[in-house]
């Protein structure tokens, strides 16, 4: 094999930087710096708000106990990673692509529901931390602040206009800010280095210890860091030669484990800082304000809440632009499914800003650090629904060819996965036993809601783990002469043509095509006109308005002039048929009852708010009927 296995070239996800990074043929460096730049991405995900809640909390309540487990989660991060860049270099295709084409569609369902819990809980920790980072810097109140953030769908489309290496380059700006702001507090905080060395040592964990750290790993290694990963390593103009396969999955692993080990660096600064200054002082932070108070009088400086400030509004802008990255990548992944980005990023900032305005208003500001922390054990709860298909794909000699993991390589992948999934299981049976205890004489009720929800989810990762894998083969599998050779052998004959009229000049151009096709295929010809005005809405065909007259005598003249001219344009017959309501829904009703099997539609050459305001006609048509459209631009 000459090459790796690669998917057909379409349906890319975030296709406008799909292979527009070029990598230079001169000196090695000069490549490896081309391939630099996704894992930064990526890696800020590590270093969000959320992680701040848990490296806070876990270092003012344990001192340097839990280094161990950010240690742990940064190997775990490292490996994963690298196997996601390496399934998008090989395959051409993200994990979300990959889960797609191998998985029935309920499994896929089901799994892109989890993702979006896992996204909306990471968003929601971005939402908390940007707008606690502006109440801290400008006391702005927290409620309004996270009202706020949800405007920086903006900063986000501003960014996206410069291309991906601009994207890199501004998160990096922003990494780079929060590295040198942490780097104070911990020259500031004079840690004890023995007592840091003790933490590496792994020790037995249970009750709050145990919640603490698997927040701690949801927080490090998230699940939707893992689909995006996949797709931005595919920005890259990767020769599809074995070498050059090779060397960009070697300088992918150089860039994640040097990203990763710069995130982990960073979330060590902030638990180290906890342990060092309130920890040491007997004081349990319960929320990232209070840590940000407190600081300036242990350490008797100023400069110590600002740097903390600065660094908690760029981490939390950083985690958005690549949340909403990912939730892009895993919607049309999973679902096949494309909208706009600035709708994608305001449909996941909403699950966000819903939940945390509700716990303000509910609790009040006192009740924002909790809402961080089980946001992150959220996280790690989804986390095994990413990493057993990532596992089981890099694995695979169906998929990856000579790049499939080697033994070494699987046992250290399924290792971890099977960590990740025994940390998740005790928690969620010794939350179901709090929860049953707490519940009193209804704890049977508790029992009968979660034990099943969490034995079908368990089912679910066994037999996503053990089953039988799908035999390769089908459509998108075979090579381009022999899908040339299936089209060609395809013959289409059109019977019934339709077009939707507007009863305006600008009818002639698509009048134009739909002739041109009925001409070519001896079709009959199907005039649509919908009468969409407030009678044609209200009153349907009973309604006697100038409107409907008017757009009936057009239709019918046109009509009646074409059936005069059909022995000269070759149409055998020609229909009119007048809708009334909403234009989408009346054309794809009228196609159906009349066994149209193409459809002619005119563009009105209108995008974003003007779509809103008047309608995507085409885009609706074109999802509830199964016949070619063409799409005829209005002159």
């Amino acid at each position: 094999m000459s090459t790796p296995p690669n998917g057909p070239p379409a349906k890319r996800a975030i296709e406008d930087v799909h292979r527009s990074v070029p990598i230079p043929a001169s000196r090695w460096w000069r490549r490896l710096f081309a391939f630099a730049g996704p894992a930064y991405l990526v890696s800020v995900g590590y270093m969000d708000p959320g992680n701040w809640a848990t490296d806070l909390q876990g270092g003012s309540q344990f001192g340097y106990r839990l280094i161990w487990i950010l240690l742990m989660s940064n190997a775990m991060a490292v490996l994963l990673q690298a196997l996601s860049a390496r399934l998008g270099l090989v395959t051409g295709r993200d994990l979300a692509q990959a889960c797609h084409d191998d998985y029935p569609r309920l499994v896929n369902y089901i799994l892109f529901g989890l993702c979006e819990i896992a996204i909306a809980a990471c968003d929601l920790a971005e939402v908390l931390g940007s707008a606690i980072g502006l109440n801290l810097l400008l006391h702005i109140p927290v409620l309004w602040g996270v009202v706020i953030t949800g405007g920086d769908v903006l900063l986000l489309l501003l960014v996206q206009q410069f291309g991906i290496r601009k994207l890199e380059a501004f998160i990096l700006a922003l990494v780079a800010t929060i590295g040198g702001c942490f780097l104070i507090e911990v020259f500031l905080s004079q840690p004890s280095i023995p007592a840091v060395a003790s933490g590496l040592m792994p020790h037995w964990l249970s009750g709050i210890e145990l919640y603490v750290s698997i927040g701690i790993l949801g927080a490090t290694v998230m699940p939707h860091n893992l689909y995006l990963h996949s797709a931005l390593v595919q920005s890259r103009d990767v020769t599809r030669s074995r070498s050059a396969v090779r060397e960009a999955c070697r300088f992918n692993l150089v860039d994640s484990t040097v990203a990763m080990n710069a995130a982990f660096l960073v979330n060590a600064a902030i638990l180290i800082v906890a342990a060092a200054t309130f920890h040491r002082h007997g004081i349990q932070v319960t929320e990232i304000q209070q840590a940000h108070k407190l600081l300036e009088g242990l350490l008797g400086t100023q400069i110590a809440p600002y740097a903390f400030a600065i660094a908690l509004i760029c981490s939390g802008q950083s985690s958005t632009i690549t949340g909403t990255l990912a939730g892009q990548i895993t919607m049309e992944g999973f679902l096949r499914l494309r909208i706009r980005p600035w709708l994608r990023r305001l449909i996941t900032r909403t699950m966000a800003i819903v939940p945390a305005v509700a716990v303000i208003l509910w609790t009040g500001e006192q009740g924002v650090y909790q809402l961080l922390i089980l946001s992150q054990v959220v996280l790690s709860l989804q986390l095994s629904f990413a990493v057993i298909p990532l596992v089981r794909f890099t694995s695979s000699k169906a998929k990856m060819g000579p790049f499939a993991s080697p033994v070494w390589l699987k046992v250290l992948a399924w290792l971890t996965a099977l960590i990740v999934l025994g940390l998740n299981v005790l928690l969620v049976y010794e939350q179901i036993g709090d929860w049953t205890a707490a519940a009193g004489a209804y704890g049977w009720l508790i029992g009968l809601l979660c034990v099943p929800t969490a034995g079908f989810l368990l089912a679910l990762l066994g037999w996503m783990a053990f089953r039988r894998e799908r035999p390769q083969g089908g459509l998108l599998e075979v090579a381009p002469s022999e899908v040339i050779r299936r089209a060609a052998g395809v013959e289409r004959q059109f019977r019934r043509i339709g077009v939707a009229l507007d009863a305006q000049p600008s009818d002639a151009a698509m009048l134009a095509e739909a002739i041109a096709l009925a001409k070519t295929h001896g079709a009959e010809l199907v005039l649509i006109h919908v009468v969409d005005g407030v009678g044609g809405t209200w009153y349907g065909d009973q309604t006697g308005d100038s409107e409907s007259r008017d757009d009936a005598v057009y239709l019918n003249g046109m009509a009646g002039e074409l059936r005069r001219q059909s022995p000269r344009l070759g149409i055998p017959a020609v229909h009119a048929e007048l809708g009334y309501g909403e234009a989408a829904s009346e054309i794809v009703r009228i196609a159906k009852q009349n066994r149209i099997d193409l459809m002619v539609l005119g563009g009105h050459g209108h995008r974003g708010l003007s779509d809103i305001l008047y309608g995507e006609t085409i885009t609706r048509v074109r999802h509830q009927l199964d016949i070619p459209i063409v799409a005829s631009r209005r002159s």
